[in-house]
């Protein structure tokens, strides 16, 4: 079992990582285990590229996805993605869902679009925040629940309901919510003929196959990063741990150069003269704001790292640092001399581009 983790504000080259550990690994199950479908993880096999947000960075293998409770789903966005994907790929596709996984709704968008336009914490604009918000004042909604058409139809009116009294949705009503609504009612029913839902007892004979895919990073972690232009999120192993605790290694991720998308704390930014960056993923837009670049902070990968150590203590650990094809003069050697002071990784990789071959081990 592995454990693959960003250790900067996201955008490290997690997809990519944990697509060559399942190339690595037989019959392989990716685990998503913290954020949601906010996450934008890209991934480039056998001449395809694609971003992965709904479904684990080794479906174009093959590898089945295990959505765990602690991830968020959005019905609209999960089939968007799936008719992405290649159609050989969706012919074979296994995708598995824990009962418990707390389910998006248009207008958790609606509410983060507004408070964003308040607050400018700096959002992918998906309504991830918004959901665990709601959920954390007991406003649920679970992939269970759409089992039973009568039961979340419930739900829905309530949550609708608390939304517009406490003017999250401000100058809407229930006929708005109704129009809202009808795009999201197919959705359901779509993804409910794709997905099997489980509990999470489904992984325990599994553990040899375990991929556990991190989503954001962990300077991005609701308890470690700055507040308040955090994830609502746990990005560190803890997580994890909870659901599995036997895990053997973590891979922990890093461009090798700093990079921020939108709003926050971010030290020695700076526009670098990259190059091969033509197809980056993260672009600037309405919401999240622009994609910063800046110089390498080795003293924020070492808080990184040692807030995992909360959770990780004597794990085995690795360090892969991507985009080395994308700034001149970047010294991969130099990075881990200057790490070990933390952690002795005892193996070291490194990316010269966005596909499986440009991973090679230098440790």
């Amino acid at each position: 079992m592995s454990i693959v983790l960003g250790l900067g504000f996201g955008d490290e080259g997690k997809g990519l990582t944990t697509s060559y550990l399942c190339s690595q690994t037989k019959d392989p199950i990716v685990v998503r285990f913290n954020g949601g479908h906010q996450a934008g993880h890209t991934v480039v096999y056998d001449g395809h590229r694609h971003v992965f947000s709904s479904f684990g960075s080794g479906t174009l293998q093959g590898a089945e996805t295990f959505w765990s409770r602690f991830c968020t789903v959005y019905p609209v966005a999960f089939m968007n993605e799936y008719r992405a994907l290649p159609e050989s790929v969706r012919k074979t596709l296994k995708i598995s869902m824990d009962r418990m996984c707390p389910v998006t709704l248009p207008l958790d968008l609606d509410v983060n679009h507004i408070e964003e336009v308040r607050n400018l914490h700096g959002t992918v604009g998906v309504g991830f925040g918004a959901t665990i918000d709601r959920c954390e004042k007991h406003y649920n909604l679970y992939v269970q629940d759409l089992l039973f058409d009568d039961v979340w139809t419930a739900k829905v009116a309530e949550i609708a309901t608390y939304l517009i009294k406490t003017n999250k949705l401000m100058q809407c009503n229930m006929k708005y919510v109704t129009e809202k609504m009808e795009g999201f009612v197919l959705a359901v029913k779509q993804m409910l003929d794709i997905v099997e839902i489980v509990g999470e007892p489904y992984l325990h004979d599994k553990e040899h196959r375990l991929i556990f895919e991190g989503a954001q990073g962990i300077l991005l972690d609701k308890d470690f990063g700055f507040f308040p232009n955090v994830t609502r999120s746990n990005t560190t192993s803890k997580q994890a741990f909870e659901m599995n605790p036997w895990a053997k290694e973590i891979y922990y991720v890093t461009r090798c150069y700093q990079t921020r998308h939108g709003a926050g704390f971010m030290t020695n930014e700076s526009e670098l003269n990259l190059m091969n960056n033509e197809k980056e993923t993260n672009k600037e837009n309405l919401y999240q704001g622009k994609f910063r670049t800046g110089d390498l902070d080795i003293n924020l990968l070492k808080y990184a790292l040692t807030c995992d150590m909360n959770y990780s203590q004597d794990i085995r650990k690795n360090l892969v640092i991507t985009c080395i094809d994308q700034l001149k003069g970047a010294d991969p050697e130099k990075l881990r001399d200057w790490l070990r002071s933390t952690v002795d990784f005892d193996k070291v990789f490194i990316s010269e581009g966005p596909s499986l071959t440009d991973i090679k081990q230098i440790k």
